[in-house]
């Protein structure tokens, strides 16, 4: 079996949203303890998750707001002094930076149940297109709010920011759709030789085809942000994964979320899903992209997605807890 496991950015902070370096890998630590017993002790559907079974492979993706929100907390302290660094290359720092903090935890989280599985980081690049109305119309917010003062040097470097009134002024970046994960190659190698991967953290760094001067087709970064859990859908299906597991602070979608008559969902069918986040019972801003990256990999063949959290992973893998979206 493969499974694609998508951490949320909360796996990366500490309880209360800190992102210091220690609370970091103290969180990856934590995640990086089931991702490990996952792998030493994977359950097979129906059976007991603590039975040992043949090995899982293994392709871990994360978030990377928090990370990238710093960065751009530097960009703007220092914007008078040096040039900003553009949003694409804010997203390979965090894939490097996050990849290793990842490699390092499960490297110790291996060691101490006594495997001698290895991991490995790719710096991940995903292909939208050029034309993308995501690109030509900018509406992600991202950072910080500043004043109309501290935003002015930004929007000389080539930044658009927003006036959104009495909290300030809010840079807004496009959020295109992911079409192809271009170093897929790269990862199913290592998968097939046996490696854990972290790669295609925050969803990518997005690039688009370009002609060079000389007519030739050349990759460009652009300052865009690709939805982390679309993203890792198209991983998943990229890297031929039987479960993508989209792990969250929650063991379940909830269905009328914050009214008396809550409840979790268990199992759906894909096109039952796709009528409940029709019907509004899914947050565009939090469940979601969740939700629709589930409904994605079912529909374009994937076996089940399940949306839960670490704590509930080995069932979640064994499709027996969480909810869990399987085909029609």
């Amino acid at each position: 079996m493969r499974v694609l496991l998508a951490l949320g950015g909360n796996a990366m902070t500490s309880a209360d949203g800190r992102a210091r370096p220690e609370d970091q890998i103290a969180a990856a630590r934590v995640a990086m303890g089931a991702v490990a017993d996952l792998l030493t002790s994977p359950p097979a559907a129906g059976a007991d998750p603590v039975d040992p079974v043949d090995p899982v492979d293994v392709v871990l993706t994360h978030g990377n707001g928090p990370q990238v929100g710093n960065l751009l907390v530097k960009n703007e302290l220092a914007a008078g002094v040096v040039p900003p660094v553009p949003l694409d290359w804010c997203g390979a720092q965090t894939q490097g930076t996050l990849g290793f903090v990842l490699m390092d935890a499960l490297d110790d989280a291996l060691a101490r149940r006594d495997s001698d599985r290895r991991c490995a980081a790719v710096v991940t690049r995903t292909r939208v297109d050029a034309d993308d109305p995501g690109l030509s119309t900018p509406t992600k917010p991202v950072g910080r709010f500043l004043s109309a003062a501290e935003a002015e040097p930004l929007i000389a470097h080539g930044e658009i920011w927003e006036d959104r009134g009495e909290k300030g002024w809010r840079r807004v970046v496009g959020s295109p759709e992911p079409r192809e994960i271009l170093d897929a190659a790269a990862v199913r190698t290592l998968v097939d030789a046996g490696y854990v991967v972290v790669a295609n953290g925050g969803g990518g760094i997005p690039v688009v085809r370009d002609t060079d001067d000389r007519g030739r087709q050349v990759l460009r970064g652009v300052e865009a942000v690709i939805d982390k859990d679309l993203g890792a859908a198209l991983l998943a299906l990229t890297v031929e994964a039987d479960v993508l597991v989209v792990a969250t602070d929650v063991p379940h979608a909830i269905l009328r979320y914050g009214t008396p008559e809550a409840e979790p969902l268990g199992e759906v069918t894909v096109s039952r899903m796709r009528e409940l986040a029709a019907d509004g019972h899914f947050a565009s801003g939090s469940m979601g992209p969740k939700v629709d990256a589930a409904c994605r990999f079912v529909e374009q063949g994937g076996q089940r997605s399940v949306i839960t959290n670490l704590e509930h992973i080995l069932d979640a893998v064994a499709g027996t807890s969480g909810t869990v979206v399987v085909p029609d």
